[in-house]
């Protein structure tokens, strides 16, 4: 048989029409207000690609940059925002038209990417002043030399760039625009920084520092007072920023410090002073690391705000105290006494039962606990098979990759997305752990910790005081100061069980609760 279009039904792949649509956008981008004032405006460029369009009958739908735009990386609004219109649009765009390479990007390896991914749905990029037939290979070879090279451009001018600003800081001329409290003065075609107003009262904020040893949030005060508003972030880069002083640093220098030619603000001497202040903290206390004294920082919570309660060491009495560190909250208690006050919180959730009763409380536990782990061996083997079948997957994708039966890309694609799925099945996996071969040991154990928690937890190092603190009380305890009151709105539903049970227990009732737990969650 002679005719093979009987066969046409088991042919593979479609032919690809070389006539493309009439449909194009014109994106214009300069980097600076120094280049769009000079010989590549933004009109320049936008008047040469409507030309270009009209020559070759393409119909524009739409304009796009328009702007200053950096091209060293693709983070670029109007970039973004043409890259997305192009791929989105109903009416099929074929072709996005710049007046030169480096107007679609200087970013090298990443700019041909882009160009590649927008060449597979039919999109070309067209240079006017570079003319090149992307839709073939030659055209492309040449566009992404093009695009190297406007890359290694743009490496360039940054190196020349770059060392110009370190040979005017070596000279101790600040490039670049001064921090808060100075301005630039041009006088007689030299430029000089030379302090403000502003400066003026900032100045007083360094000598506050070291005369009154008030903080940061009470000099803002001050100044905002006096019509000069710093957030609280900006105040401390302010105090440690050594322009004040006739210094300057900057990562051109590499490390290196030099003697300005700018005017002082303050002294070295009282720069260094300040900072000295801030580093060691010295405001009636130091703040102390983590340590077996202050074992509920960040685990009592402030019940006024909810902010963590912090830590110190005051210097007057060397006392330790847990202090909320929002501004205008007092919430402020010797560390001794919250320390009391816990234990004896604990000691209302200690199991305390005579031995008839622990032996029923022991039993029904190892029942429970061997109900759970036969639920839990069900899901171990379900996961087991899954993880199997995840496996199977990967090798037989790798196997029709090393066939040729797939593409890289889709190799990519499926590898990454069956890895992800067998990490969460890893991790699912992992939380199953092993059966306790000695539970009777470990229910005793834990039977002796629970009867002396208050006990237990003072004698503890820091670590495993935080592993009690969290083990009664998963979501921290409240503390509030006017009414010296705690409440916690969660605890450990094993230990909630065994106090409530010992609250109508007689000797409990004798004994009777020093504290009154708030607790929403039994």
């Amino acid at each position: 048989m002679s005719d093979n279009t009987l066969f046409k039904t088991f042919a593979k792949g479609s032919h690809k029409s070389k006539i493309k649509g009439s449909n194009c956008v014109i994106y214009t981008r300069v980097s600076t207000k120094e280049q769009a004032d000079n010989n590549l405006s933004l009109d320049t460029q936008k008047k040469a690609c409507e030309i270009s369009a009209k020559k070759s009958g393409l119909q524009i739908m739409g304009y796009f940059g328009g702007t200053f735009e950096s091209a060293k990386t693709d983070e670029r609004k109007q970039f973004n925002n043409m890259l997305s219109f192009v791929k989105k649009s109903r009416e099929k765009i074929s072709y996005i038209i710049v007046y030169s390479v480096d107007r679609f990007s200087r970013s090298g390896a990443n700019a041909i990417y882009i160009a590649d991914q927008l060449k597979s749905q039919g999109i070309v990029v067209y240079s006017v002043t570079q003319p090149t037939d992307a839709s073939t290979a030659s055209g492309t070879l040449q566009q992404n030399i093009q695009f190297i090279f406007s890359e290694y451009d743009n490496q360039q001018r940054r190196e020349k760039c770059m060392a110009g600003i370190k040979e005017m800081l070596l000279r101790g001329e600040w490039c670049t625009a001064p921090p808060i409290g100075y301005d630039i003065v041009r006088s007689n075609g030299k430029r000089s920084i030379v302090v403000n107003s502003t400066g003026k009262l900032l100045k007083k904020a360094f000598y506050w520092k070291i005369k009154e040893k008030i903080t940061s949030e009470e000099i803002i005060r001050r100044l905002a007072a006096q019509g000069v508003k710093i957030t609280n972030q900006r105040m401390s880069a302010f105090f440690r920023n050594p322009f004040y002083c006739g210094l300057l640093v900057h990562t051109a220098l590499e490390g290196q410090i030099i003697e300005g030619n700018h005017e002082k603000l303050i002294s070295k001497e009282v720069f260094l002073e300040a900072n000295d202040i801030l580093s060691e903290r010295k405001q009636g206390y130091n703040s102390n690391p983590e340590n077996e004294d202050i074992p509920l920082k960040r685990f009592y919570k402030c019940d006024e705000c909810g902010q963590f309660l912090r830590a110190y060491k005051a210097s007057k009495n060397q006392q330790y105290y847990y202090k909320c560190n929002t501004l205008g909250c007092k919430c402020n208690m010797r560390a001794d006494t919250l320390h009391k006050s816990f234990m004896g919180m604990l000691s209302g959730f200690s199991l305390e039962f005579d031995e008839a009763t622990q032996y029923l409380i022991k039993q029904q536990m190892i029942v429970e606990y061997n109900r759970l782990n036969d639920q839990k061996e069900d899901n171990v083997k379900n996961v087991e098979k899954q993880l199997s079948e995840i496996n199977k997957k990967l090798e037989r994708l790798e196997e029709r990759y090393v066939l040729e039966e797939i593409t890289k890309d889709m190799f990519d694609k499926f590898q990454a997305k069956f890895l992800e799925e067998r990490n969460e099945i890893e991790k699912e996996f992992s939380k199953f752990g092993k059966r306790v071969s000695n539970l009777d040991e470990y229910i005793d154990t834990a039977f002796r910790a629970s009867s002396k928690l208050a006990t237990e937890w003072a004698s503890a190092d820091y670590n495993d005081k935080q592993a009690i603190q969290y083990l009664v009380f998963p979501d921290g305890i409240y503390y509030n100061r006017k009414k010296d009151e705690c409440r916690t709105p969660k605890s450990n539903k094993a230990f909630s069980y065994f106090a409530r049970i010992a609250r109508v227990s007689d000797a409990k009732e004798k004994r009777g609760l020093q504290f009154d737990l708030q607790s929403p969650l039994w």
